[in-house]
């Protein structure tokens, strides 16, 4: 009998724990989920959008999604949606949420801004609609007075004014010239007045283009720089829309001869845009995609950006090989004089073979040889060398490949301020590269493992 108590204290204390788990905490759930919809100003997913109208003083803007997923502006006119743009509204909408309530509809508008409202957004969800008017920002920054018409109840939101006001058909039309992942292009064609450059993608399906110059000549392409462009054709943008009609017309008569044709050729097919300056004291440049399609008023910098001599898009470095295939490197300045040998991956001196090196050493000076890029091209075509120190060289580079054969060569001549006079196997002509190889070179000395390297190996 004495165990009574302690059971019946069990009993009591499982009975209060089934009240709270079964009653109150479903209760309490059940009050944060009402707090957090009453908190929010539309209650609605994003995914379940289907239809947008956008009414400002210029008028309504309707925009609707597809069944693809792809949102189409449908009036005024019917054509492609900047989809960043119709996301960056929805996302606005949907994770919105309301300070506090300030007022009804019954009262007066006015002081907030919506009387009238300075934009309305109707929200499409299947056959439901939700209407949210657009009034002045709040007494904090990044607020905005909202009228929810399905309640009638004006809000203090954290709606930002950028993502409502002062939003123009163009803000909502696509303005990309081109839509394009860099990796699904085969190549690119840039075909200028006198000239045309045609680069591969020698990658595809893989993470990351490898880019090749096929035309005018075979070469191996400066990666940075044709990535760089890319990123240029990516972000092509109209800064205006002229649609057909008769501005349009007008507009293209002044139009002759692009000053660039860009054209991307990708598996789903070809995209073209042609850039034209008709007038360069204007400062306007004018981009055409198709003969039926708007044309687009575009940075006239794009044009200087977008026209580009083959040095630029070529692989600049002058030996002409990569470091990986050099079998055989030979020396020459006016205090040295060596020749590096690479025997199943270790280096040696071609005349001291037994003598140990520093191989961390000896693989960065051979990868600075390789890697030396020119600067920017003295001349085009060979020249005299004699004015430049080429011909009695400061520094000469032989690099000779597994099969005995010179791969490349690497001349550096007179200095002349921060740059070196210097040709290479890879251009022709004759160019300028920075001077800090000069002072990199190691005597064999420098290149003998000490004892600790020995140790450490």
């Amino acid at each position: 009998m004495r165990y009574w108590p302690t059971l019946l204290m069990l009993i009591i204390l499982a009975g209060l724990g089934g009240y709270v788990y079964l009653v109150e905490f479903p209760a309490r759930q059940q009050e944060v989920k009402q707090e957090t919809e009453q908190k929010k100003l539309l209650l609605v997913p994003e995914t379940a959008i289907t239809g947008l109208i956008i009414s400002t003083a210029q008028g309504p803007i309707q925009l609707n999604r597809a069944q693809s997923g792809i949102w189409k502006i449908t009036a005024p006119l019917q054509t492609d949606a900047d989809i960043r743009e119709v996301q960056g509204l929805l996302r606005a909408l949907v994770t919105g949420t309301v300070s506090r309530t300030v007022a009804d509809k019954s009262e007066a508008l006015a002081p907030f801004g919506l009387d009238p409202p300075v934009t309305t957004v109707t929200v499409t969800t299947g056959a439901q609609q939700e209407t949210i008017a657009i009034g002045d920002s709040g007494p904090l920054s990044n607020t905005l007075y909202v009228l929810r018409g399905s309640d009638g109840k004006v809000l203090l939101t954290d709606l930002a004014p950028r993502d409502f006001v002062n939003k123009s058909l163009l803000a909502f039309r696509r303005k990309e010239l081109f839509q394009f992942v860099q990796n699904d292009v085969d190549r690119v064609r840039l075909t200028y007045p006198t000239t045309e450059i045609v680069i591969y993608n020698m990658a595809k399906d893989k993470p990351k283009p490898a880019w090749k110059i096929r035309y005018p000549i075979e070469a191996e392409a400066d990666q940075t720089e044709v990535r760089s462009l890319m990123f240029r054709l990516e972000d092509l943008k109209a800064l205006g829309i002229i649609d057909p009609g008769p501005e349009r017309d007008a507009v293209a008569k002044t139009l002759s001869g692009p000053k660039v044709k860009v054209t991307l050729h990708t598996a789903a097919g070809d995209q073209t845009v042609r850039l034209y300056q008709p007038d360069p004291q204007s400062g306007e440049a004018i981009a055409e995609t198709t003969a039926d399609a708007p044309l687009y008023r575009v940075n006239p910098t794009v044009i200087k950006d977008l026209t580009k001599e083959l040095f630029n898009l070529q692989d600049k470095r002058l030996l002409g090989v990569t470091a990986a295939d050099i079998a055989m490197l030979s020396v020459k300045s006016r205090d040295k004089a060596y020749v590096l040998i690479n025997q199943t991956g270790e280096w040696v001196l071609e005349d001291q073979p037994t003598e140990k090196l520093n191989q961390q050493a000896v693989d960065l000076f051979v990868s600075r040889v390789a890697d030396l890029p020119a600067e920017d091209r003295v001349t085009k075509l060979t020249a005299p060398l004699a004015p430049y120190g080429l011909l009695a060289p400061t520094a000469e580079f032989v690099a000779t490949g597994k099969d005995g054969k010179m791969l490349g060569k690497l001349t550096l001549g007179n200095r002349i301020g921060n740059l070196v006079y210097a040709t290479g196997e890879q251009l022709q002509g004759i160019f300028h590269v920075r001077p800090d190889l000069l002072t990199q070179i190691p005597s064999k000395a420098d290149l003998l493992a000490t004892s600790t390297d020995q140790a450490n190996r």
